[in-house]
C-alpha cells in the first residue's frame, strides 16, 4: 500500500456508517437551530418582552433534558443506539407537526400558546435526554479509534457552518415566513435525520442483553455510571469546572442577547436599520461563532490526535475568559452614553468570533478524550452523567438569568457572569488532577 493509498483511507467519510449519521445530524441540528431561534422571540413576543417567563421556559426545558438524559444513557448501553436516535427523532418530529397544526386551528390566546410551547419543550427535551447519550455513545462504535480527534472536528465544521448559513436563514424565515410554518418546516427536518439514520449498521458485543429493562436496571445503571466518573478524579474534576463554566456562560447567549436585541437594539439607531430588522442581529452574533468555529474546525481537522489534551483546554478558558469580559464593559460604556450602539454591535461580533475559535478547541479536546479514555460499554450511562455534570445548572442559570435582567438588569447580569467565568477558569487552570489529562 502505498502513502496515498494511506492518506485516502484516513478520511473518517469514507465510513458508510459515519457519514449517515453526520447526515443525520445536520438535518436534524437545522431543525433544531430553526426552533430554538423562532421561539427565544415568539416568546418575548407574545408575552411583551417579559424575561421572567423565558427564562422558565428555557429552565423546564433543561430540567427535562438533564433529568431524562440519566435514564437515556442506561437506555442507550442497552439497545441499538441508531434505533433509538431514529426513533427519537421520528417523535420529535410528529410532536412539532401536531403542535403546529392546533397553533393554526385551536390554540389562539396568549395564555394558551405560551401553555402549549411549555408542553412541547418537556416533550421534546424528554425525547432529547433519550436521544443525546445513544448519539454520543454510537461514534466510538462505528469510528476508529485513530478517526475520533478527526470525525469530532467534521461534527464541530458542521455546527459552525450551520452556525453561518442556518441562523442567517433561520432569521430570514422568522422575518419573512408565518411562524406556524417555520414549526412545520423544523418537524420536516426532524422525520428527515430519522430517515438517514435508520440505515446506520454496525455491530456490538454488550448491546441488546437477554434480560428485560426495568427501573431497578436503570437505576443500577446510573449508580454504575457516577461511580465510574467519580473513579476518574480528572475526569470528574474537569467536569465539575465546565458545569459552573456553563452556567456563568449560557446566560449571556441565551438570556442576554435576545432581551438586548429586544430592548436597546430595537429602540435604537443601529446601523443598516432600514435593511436589517433587529432579529437579525441574533443571527449575526451566531455567525461571527460559526466562522471562528468552522476556521478552527478545519485546522483541527488535519492536525494529528494528541496524547494528551489538559494544555489546550485550559489555556483556550483563560483566553475566552479574557475576552468574554470585554462584552460587559462594552454594554456599560454604552448604558452610560460613552460608546454608540454600533460600537456595541460590532465589538460583540468580534469577540464572538475569537471565543468561537476557542470554544473549539475545548469541545473537540474534551470529547476525544472523552472517547479515548472510557470504556465503550460504558459510554452511554457516562455521556449521560457526564451531561449532567456539564449541563446540570444551565436550567437554573436560564431561570436566574431571567430574574437578574429583571431586577439587576442586563449590566448586573453580565458582570455577574463574567466574574463567575473568572472563578472557575482560575481554579480550571491551577487543579492537578485536570494538568495530568
Amino acid at each position: 500500500m502505498n502513502e496515498e493509498e494511506k492518506k485516502v483511507k484516513k478520511n473518517v467519510f469514507r465510513n458508510k456508517n459515519f457519514t449517515l449519521g453526520f447526515l443525520g445530524a445536520l438535518v436534524s441540528n437545522v431543525g433544531s437551530l430553526f426552533y430554538s431561534f423562532a421561539v427565544s422571540f415568539y416568546i418575548l413576543k407574545i408575552t411583551d418582552n417579559n424575561a421572567l417567563i423565558q427564562g422558565l421556559y428555557l429552565a423546564v426545558g433543561g430540567v427535562v433534558f438533564c433529568v431524562v438524559t440519566l435514564f437515556g444513557g442506561a437506555i442507550g448501553d442497552r439497545f441499538n443506539k441508531a434505533k433509538i436516535m431514529y426513533i427519537c427523532d421520528y417523535i420529535k418530529g410528529a410532536v412539532i407537526i401536531v403542535f403546529t397544526i392546533l397553533l393554526m386551528t385551536v390554540i389562539t390566546s396568549t395564555t394558551a400558546k405560551v401553555a402549549a410551547l411549555f408542553v412541547v419543550t418537556i416533550i421534546g427535551n424528554a425525547i432529547g435526554g433519550i436521544f443525546s447519550p445513544a448519539s454520543s455513545a454510537l461514534l466510538p462504535q462505528i469510528v476508529e479509534e485513530d478517526m475520533y480527534q478527526q470525525a469530532q472536528s467534521y461534527y464541530s465544521i458542521m455546527n459552525s457552518f450551520q452556525s453561518i448559513v442556518g441562523v442567517v436563514l433561520a432569521g430570514i424565515l422568522y422575518t419573512l415566513i408565518p411562524i406556524n410554518i417555520l414549526f412545520l418546516v423544523v418537524g420536516v427536518c426532524y422525520i428527515l435525520s430519522g430517515v438517514s439514520e435508520m440505515f446506520i449498521k454496525y455491530e456490538s458485543n454488550f448491546e441488546k442483553r437477554d434480560e428485560k429493562i426495568t427501573m431497578k436496571a436503570v437505576l443500577t445503571d446510573i449508580k454504575e455510571g457516577f461511580k465510574y466518573v467519580v473513579s476518574m478524579r480528572a475526569i470528574l474534576a474537569l467536569l465539575l469546572c465546565i458545569l459552573f463554566i456553563n452556567f456563568f456562560f449560557s446566560p449571556i447567549f441565551d438570556n442576554f442577547a435576545p432581551y438586548f436585541i429586544a430592548t436597546d437594539l430595537t429602540s435604537s439607531n443601529y446601523m443598516f436599520k432600514d435593511f436589517i430588522a433587529p432579529e437579525m442581529w441574533n443571527s449575526f452574533f451566531s455567525v461571527a461563532v460559526g466562522i471562528g468555529s468552522l476556521i478552527m474546525g478545519i485546522i483541527i481537522s488535519g492536525a494529528e490526535q494528541k496524547e494528551k489534551y489538559s494544555g489546550t483546554i485550559r489555556w483556550s478558558m483563560v483566553a475566552i475568559t479574557i475576552v468574554i469580559g470585554l462584552i460587559p464593559a462594552t454594554y456599560i460604556l454604552f448604558t452610560n452614553n460613552i460608546f454608540g450602539i454600533n460600537i456595541v454591535l460590532v465589538s460583540v461580533i468580534i469577540v464572538l468570533l475569537i471565543i468561537g475559535m476557542l470554544l473549539v478547541l475545548v469541545n473537540v479536546s474534551t470529547s476525544t478524550l472523552m472517547m479515548k479514555i472510557v470504556d465503550k460499554d460504558k459510554m452511554g450511562k457516562v455521556t449521560s452523567v457526564s451531561s449532567i455534570g456539564s449541563q446540570g445548572l444551565i436550567p437554573v442559570a436560564m431561570f436566574l438569568g431571567g430574574v437578574a435582567i429583571t431586577y439587576l438588569g442586563s449590566a448586573g447580569l453580565l458582570i455577574v457572569c463574567t466574574a463567575g467565568l473568572l472563578i472557575t477558569t482560575l481554579f480550571l487552570f491551577f487543579n492537578k488532577s485536570i494538568k495530568e489529562l
